[in-house]
């Protein structure tokens, strides 16, 4: 065949896929509930059609399939109507053609116009070079959210296109992406009640970050599912005699804990997969025979069902009442079955179920009536909105501050709170009497000297629970304190705390500024950045805010040493400062060379991204350890590019990692060991279980003789015949360590096993 030929046969193949998509994208919008503007769909189409002609993805698809898969889940997944499946249609066009906005507007209008442009806004420069640019391109989709909450919600299907995609991209790409999506993109999701796509986000980001475990944990759902079946049908047999009865139209659904859920409670509850209980739960989702009796009906279910197995006193979660702020409503009972295992039920209408699959951001916010108009009937989700407007009218100066202020709203689960007049008001659950009246007033804040809940006095730190009456006490003469950002647990008061702290900080660095300057003047030296930052080196600051802050504090006193720093003058240099980076301890080698600084690896301008970097025993002191996880060999790890151009290390699950991913994803490199167990490192060990006579001489036998471990340190104690301890061990890599957890596990009497770090 000619090479004709074969572009021949590979365009009529494209033509093909391409056309069997938008047919299927029609076909699903056909069966929605929405007006039928298929003339309009077609028209975006084509138009995204030949404004992507010829290009491809990394995967070798032509690119216009990515937009019709975004359409595809906007319309399927999310329920949305022609106007969004328009935008999904359009969303690069803008961004990756000569088309402009006003294009699109001349042609689709300019509610469209408005959608594309919004998107267009959020994704410049998602893979650029600029640090912090996710946080920024966050910082956008915010700002054009609450002109239409559209925007976001076909951003999510973008991201989740992307991340059923994500095998084409390079490993550290898929770390930036898996990381962002984990700690942006699925809280949205979540807080917008798109539960389904949440699980989904999360379940691909566990996929692509840590696959050994994902491939662990679907292997051993696969090998239980045939006793999980067995038990939902033992457990579901009564309950649908007893809804039979009553004449209710019902259906019952298995609910299995997804991977990401399930790894996520082994690594907080340091269990096995054996241990989690909770892997299954039931969903009785029923048609009520009464719209506006709908919740009556619910409790109903619940009485009936509590008759024939006995409830967990401390599990009844009334969301029916009082909703939660994405709108999911539903009564959790937790029942014991007659097999002895604790299982939860979820009750709740087919509407509640639509709404908790499908969010009720695109049902009710933008339901659009016969004249085109929009409904703006969703008081929660604007409040949420409101608040977040409130955060960027004075925005953080680091990405990262900012990134955390907003996910504080991202994650919160709901409280209700009075006020003294017997107003409710909605807080996050965990929140404290400060963040309460920084949700009322910044005034009231920022002078706030304590409150009384349910009449009774309590301190700013007093945490809130739901019922409670609150009333807040001020006084003139107080003032914001840099100890309240220690307990404040909401986004709005941490961003107020956080200004005000800003502005008087900068009077005090004012005035060690102009310390500094006359102290350089003095002895005879120029006021410059140089200058400052060799300072800000020498007294361990990495900002130079931090410097002229302790300064302006008189933390710091300048003197002779700076002055010598600054002519460089050579001084005596404290031993083992190199030490701090690497947890491990070597040979001899390591020993003799203690008091050098060893060459750190410099990442220079030619250095290839994509490639990961292996680290071995040679080289392992040529990168950073950090202690924020302690990874040793045999973690999942990764590489972060820091300020001065040197590799830090960290576990890819690692709380500050995930930051990094969100933040500065142009700078994660993939990372991986090829270790030869040459070198040792730290693991502390913590046991639990029953004393006895012996215990702790044959748990230190198990590790020192059987394991040939050694053992650093040894701390155990006892109360009233139950003890615990820490073993802290030198380990060659994850192996040992899970090889010791093994065996502790066999000795009589420990009943719990876990790693510290």
């Amino acid at each position: 065949m000619t090479n004709d030929q074969e572009l021949k046969t590979r365009e009529a193949a494209d033509d093909k896929m391409i056309n069997d998509a938008f047919q299927h994208l029609l076909d699903t919008y056909i069966q929605s509930r929405h007006r039928k503007k298929v003339d309009i769909i077609t028209k975006a189409f084509n138009f995204a059609r030949q404004a992507h002609k010829g290009v491809r993805r990394l995967s070798g698809e032509p690119y216009i399939m990515h937009p019709i898969a975004v359409a595809q889940i906007a319309c399927e997944e999310v329920g949305l109507g022609s106007t969004s499946i328009c935008a999904a249609l359009l969303h690069d066009v803008v961004e990756d053609t000569d088309y402009t906005t006003e294009d699109i507007e001349n042609i689709f209008g300019p509610k469209i116009a408005n959608i594309v442009d919004g998107l267009t806004k959020i994704s410049g420069g998602i893979f650029g070079d600029r640090a912090s640019a996710q946080a920024e391109n966050f910082k956008k989709l915010l700002l054009t959210m609450s002109d239409d909450i559209r925007v976001i919600l076909i951003k999510i299907c973008d991201r989740l296109h992307n991340m059923r995609t994500l095998a084409s991209q390079p490993a550290n790409k898929q770390y930036k992406i898996a990381g962002e999506t984990l700690y942006i993109y699925a809280p949205l999701a979540n807080r917008l009640g798109l539960n389904k796509i949440k699980t989904e986000l999360e379940d691909l980001s566990f996929r692509y970050e840590h696959p050994d475990e994902y491939a662990s944990i679907e292997q051993k759902l696969a090998s239980t599912q045939a006793s999980r079946h067995t038990l939902f049908d033992e457990f579901t047999a009564p309950i649908r005699e007893a809804l039979d009865k009553m004449g209710i139209r019902y259906a019952i659904k298995e609910r299995v804990k997804s991977p990401y859920s399930i790894w996520c409670k082994m690594q907080n509850k340091h269990v096995t997969f054996d241990e989690i209980y909770d892997i299954l739960a039931v969903r009785i989702i029923f048609t009520p025979k009464e719209r506006e009796n709908e919740i009556n009906e619910c409790f109903n279910i619940y009485v009936a069902i509590s008759r024939i197995y006995k409830s967990h006193p401390d599990r009844l979660r009334d969301w029916l009442n009082h909703p939660k702020a994405n709108g999911y409503q539903a009564l959790h009972v937790t029942l014991m079955s007659h097999q002895g295992r604790w299982i939860e039920v979820q009750i709740r209408s087919d509407r509640m179920d639509e709404i908790a699959e499908q969010g009720f951001a695109a049902h009710w916010k933008y339901k659009e009536g016969e004249n085109g108009e929009i409904n703006e009937d969703d008081g929660e989700l604007n409040d949420w909105l409101h608040t977040i407007k409130e955060i960027l009218d004075d925005p953080q100066p680091d990405a990262m501050d900012f990134l955390d202020a907003i996910k504080l709203n991202l994650f919160a689960s709901e409280i209700f709170v009075f006020t003294p007049k017997g107003e409710i008001k909605t807080m996050p659950a965990g929140c404290t009497a400060l963040d309460f009246a920084f949700s009322i007033h910044t005034f009231l804040g920022s002078h706030c000297i304590g409150a009384k809940v349910n009449h009774k006095l309590v301190p700013l730190s007093h945490k809130l629970e739901s019922g409670d009456q609150v009333e807040i006490l001020t006084s003139k003469s107080q003032h914001v304190q840099p100890s309240w950002i220690n307990f404040v647990s909401t986004a709005k008061a941490k961003a107020k705390i956080q200004a005000i702290l800003r502005r008087e900080s900068r009077e005090i660095q004012k005035l060690g500024e102009d310390t500094l300057g006359e102290f350089l003047k003095k002895n005879g030296m120029e006021h410059t950045n140089a200058a400052v930052d060799k300072l800000a080196a020498l007294h361990n600051m990495d900002k130079r805010e931090d410097l002229l802050q302790a300064i302006g504090e008189k933390m710091i006193i300048l003197g002779e040493k700076d002055i010598d720093e600054l002519k460089g003058k050579k001084r005596e240099k404290s031993t083992g400062g190199w030490r701090k980076f690497v947890p491990f301890i070597g040979g001899g080698k390591a020993k003799k060379d203690e008091g050098k600084q060893p060459e750190l690896f410099v990442v220079s301008e030619s250095f290839n991204r994509k490639k990961p970097i292996i680290i071995t025993d040679e080289n392992i002191s040529q990168y950073k350890f950090t202690f924020c996880c302690h990874p040793i060999p045999g973690d999942d790890i990764l590489g972060f590019i820091d300020n001065k151009k040197q590799i830090e290390i960290h576990k890819r699950a690692c709380p500050v990692a995930a930051k990094l991913k969100a933040s500065y994803g142009n700078r994660i490199l993939d990372a991986k060991w090829d270790m030869h167990k040459k070198l040792y490192f730290d693991a502390t060990i913590r046991l639990e279980g029953i004393d006895r006579m012996g215990m702790l001489n044959e748990v230190t036998r198990v590790i020192s003789e059987q394991m040939s471990i050694n053992i650093h340190k040894v701390a155990f104690s006892c109360n009233e015949g139950i003890f615990e301890g820490t073993i802290e061990l030198y380990v060659h890599d994850r192996d040992d360590v899970r090889s010791i957890i093994g065996s502790l596990k066999k000795v009589p009497g420990v009943q719990e096993v876990s790693q510290i770090m």
